[in-house]
């Protein structure tokens, strides 16, 4: 093959291959009949192996020095070079985990590392898994975008306080239901109004899109189980709440 084939062929310049050549690293090993450099297919095995070596940060030194060693055969540069791809691969899936867990937060407006969104949300946190999905579904309306913007500058000491004011709501819409109180009283409505304040940590939230969400919260299954763990029939509750408010007004 002529100098420009294989550089067609490996993805490198031509003059990378002039460059090899001149210091002995690879070194095409025949000529064609006008004299031009021709390289075979061992010249070209070779070239793989100093390209691989290259990927993983050798110097040209250490390279030829590697290659030329006579005392490593062929199958023992092969196994060498496999085992430490695999080495590189293992830490390119860990930085592209680290960066996809960076995108996650930025979706949600989240500054917090994933250690601390558990921390601070508990060990079955999976708001995480709803970004895309939400991102998809709502990305491109004023709440999201509002949501992203009032989020943004969320510290951690802000998401606990949240986090301990939604925990706190979420117990006393439970202990309204224990204790019988209707869905369409003031004392309901107390709680409604609590909860559509709530919203508002993220996005202007008007009596439509409060009962919006209610509706959501029975027929979201997610959302359904999330509020029935915390008591039996509570999504149902918090939503007749929602909706018994926003007739009102």
């Amino acid at each position: 093959m002529t100098v420009g084939e294989v550089a067609r062929l490996v993805g490198i310049s031509v003059r990378t291959l002039h460059h090899y050549d001149e210091i002995s690293l690879v070194v095409p090993s025949g000529r064609t009949p006008k004299g031009y450099r021709s390289y075979s297919a061992s010249d070209v095995e070779r070239l793989h192996q100093v390209l691989t070596y290259r990927e993983l940060g050798f110097a040209l030194d250490d390279i030829a020095a590697l290659l030329d060693d006579p005392t490593v055969d062929a199958m023992a540069h092969l196994r060498r070079q496999r085992e430490l791809l695999d080495a590189r691969i293992d830490r390119l899936h860990q930085m592209a985990a680290a960066v996809d867990k960076m995108m996650e937060a930025k979706k949600m407006g989240i500054q917090l590392t994933p250690a601390e969104q558990r921390e601070v949300f508990g060990e079955n946190w999976t708001g995480d898994e709803y970004a895309g999905e939400a991102e998809e579904r709502w990305g491109q309306t004023d709440e999201w975008k509002q949501s992203q913007a009032r989020t943004a500058s969320f510290t951690k000491e802000d998401w606990k306080r949240v986090k301990a004011e939604t925990d706190a709501l979420e117990a006393d819409f439970a202990d309204a239901l224990s204790t019988g109180v209707a869905a369409d009283s003031e004392a309901a409505a107390v709680l409604a109004e609590r909860h559509r304040a709530s919203i508002e940590n993220y996005y202007d939230c008007g009596y439509e899109m409060h009962v919006c969400l209610g509706e959501m919260y029975i027929a979201d299954e997610r959302f359904t189980k999330h509020y029935d763990d915390v008591a039996p029939g509570l999504a149902q509750y918090i939503r007749d709440c929602i909706v018994a408010n926003a007739a009102d007004k």
